[in-house]
């Protein structure tokens, strides 16, 4: 390999340039990680988040083209939201929303619904929101799991999502065709929100998983944004599962 071909083969031009990308949950965790290989690509960044104080932190690290503070699942506000954007957007990923564990007799039934509201009408909402404002060809990314895939206790909500959400994620890639709608199945995420959930358990779960995953590490949010940011640029993928969770669904019994 000559010089001059080894200097083309490492410059690449950006792949998202002049891209518009909005994430729904992109002030921590996976979506902001994706908002910044987005950005890295040369795409403009709309970020969205709960907290307005770390909103404001993302959009600046980012130069955002705009940001809005809400939560995703008022949703006459997430339509005002979608309203609002300038047209066309190419990409809209949601993170938002956080998993909900609790035996059937525990299950408190206002926050199921607020979880239900966050995995299964929060896509539709977005989904219906989207259609004016996405360009033919562009996408829709919605996130799911891997963990609720084998029955156990605890697990009746997260099963239920584990199961529609692919079957949903399909239904949308042909009715809202030419865009594409792709969905991203994590296991474990070393992420503020895992830490959340795990408490005082995080340094264990995260050994455990060290030493029994075929890829010998964690996995981290910089791995599921190169997947996401993956899926933006590959314009043959649509109505798909993608499993990114090195592994774990191999060896956890």
């Amino acid at each position: 390999m000559t010089t001059a071909t080894t200097a083309s083969a490492s410059f690449r031009e950006p792949q998202l340039l002049g891209q518009t990308v909005v994430v729904l949950g992109g002030s921590a965790g996976i979506g902001l990680e994706t908002a910044r290989r987005a950005r890295a690509e040369g795409a403009n960044i709309v970020l969205t988040g709960r907290n307005p104080e770390r909103l404001q932190h993302a959009a600046i690290e980012l130069d955002a083209l705009s940001s809005a503070a809400f939560d995703a699942t008022d949703f006459d506000r997430l339509k005002q939201f979608f309203d609002e954007l300038p047209t066309p957007i190419d990409h809209v990923m949601v993170t938002a929303g956080a998993p909900l564990y609790a035996r059937l007799t525990d299950i408190d039934f206002e926050q199921a619904r607020r979880n239900v509201d966050q995995h299964l009408w929060l896509p539709l909402h977005v989904a219906r929101n989207a259609i004016a404002k996405v360009r033919p060809g562009g996408t829709l990314l919605f996130m799911s799991g891997t963990g609720g895939r084998r029955p156990a206790v605890g697990m009746a909500l997260s099963s239920a999502f584990t199961a529609a959400l692919p079957a949903l994620t399909k239904v949308l890639a042909i009715e809202l065709a030419p865009i594409r709608v792709n969905l991203i199945a994590p296991g474990f995420v070393d992420t503020p929100l895992s830490a959340k959930l795990l408490g005082d358990h995080l340094d264990e779960r995260r050994a455990q998983l060290r030493s029994t995953l075929p890829i010998g590490r964690v996995v981290e949010p910089e791995d599921i944004a190169a997947l996401a940011v993956h899926l933006m640029m590959n314009t043959a993928l649509t109505g798909a599962t993608y499993d990114i969770d090195g592994g774990q669904q191999l060896v956890e019994a």
